[in-house]
């Protein structure tokens, strides 16, 4: 009896420290606002790794999983590169002579010879789904399952899945994947993660440092509750680093139309810096 007494004194003090660890989520409510005077509907989800704080608007939404759009771009460069469709950063895929356009107004830097740091830099469709194609179906699978990315589904087409298939990610898997390849713990080679990290710096300033990518998937939220209520859906996702502390976010939003595509950035930046992530508060 006093061996169980003292193994149960044990396990109720590990409990307890691992409870003192775990991360607390915070209500933004006023983040609620924010986006209401945006009249945009959406969530955003942001980790502050000092305080281990998960800070949210709506937390329902944040676990509720969507199409990952082009964030996937970040999962398939390192597949390209582990799978050796491409063999860095730079190696070029030639255009296909398609012009290809957004809202009717065709796009220079998609109509040209891309690699993976120009096709994630300017979210370069066709680059992405040629790699895809080059890992192929199986080990594509292979990798999303061993990294435990989003609900492991990618039928609809090795080269479409993140679009308009069946894979989907939650903004709170969204924050958890990118910690990870922060950290360099994701099932990736180190080399792969290392150029991951480097084609996702989206501004480098004197104070801090911003990985981020933006996704938009056509019709993506139609898995809401209504179906009356579909709509496209805009993904913000990253991390910023400043003073040596990092914070990862995760937003999305209802896109009803190509004006609040533009708002996610905008919102996402002003939110992140009321938290101190650009400098002080």
């Amino acid at each position: 009896m006093p061996r169980l007494a003292a193994l149960l004194g044990a396990l109720a003090a590990l409990v307890l420290v691992t409870t003192a660890h775990a991360d607390t989520w915070r209500e933004h409510p006023e983040w609620g606002r924010t986006f209401a005077q945006a009249h945009l509907r959406g969530t955003l989800l942001v980790y502050e790794e000092d305080t281990k704080t998960m800070h949210v608007f709506d937390a329902a939404r944040a676990r509720h999983p969507y199409l990952p759009a082009s964030t996937f771009k970040i999962f398939n460069a390192m597949v390209a590169i582990d799978t050796g469709a491409v063999t860095d950063e730079f190696e070029t895929i030639p255009w296909d002579g398609t012009v290809r356009s957004i809202g009717g107004k065709p796009m220079a830097e998609w109509n040209r010879a891309n690699s993976l740091a120009s096709g994630m830099r300017y979210s370069t469709v066709w680059f992405y789904k040629e790699v895809a194609r080059r890992a192929g179906q199986q080990r594509m699978q292979a990798w999303i399952d061993k990294a435990d990315y989003g609900n492991h589904d990618i039928s609809g087409g090795i080269d479409r899945f993140w679009l308009d298939g069946g894979l989907r990610i939650s903004a709170e898997q969204q924050v958890g994947f990118l910690r990870r390849l922060a950290d360099g713990t994701l099932p990736f080679s180190a080399r792969a993660q290392e150029i991951a990290r480097r084609i996702t710096v989206y501004e480098s300033a004197p104070t801090y440092e911003l990985h981020a990518k933006t996704g938009w998937g056509t019709n993506a939220a139609q898995d809401n509750a209504d179906p009356t209520k579909a709509s496209d859906i805009g993904w913000y996702v990253g991390w910023v680093e400043h003073d040596g502390k990092r914070w990862f976010f995760a937003m999305n939003i209802d896109i009803r139309n190509p004006e609040d595509a533009g708002k996610r950035v905008t919102l996402a930046r002003q939110m992140l810096q009321d938290l101190g992530a650009f400098g002080p508060r």
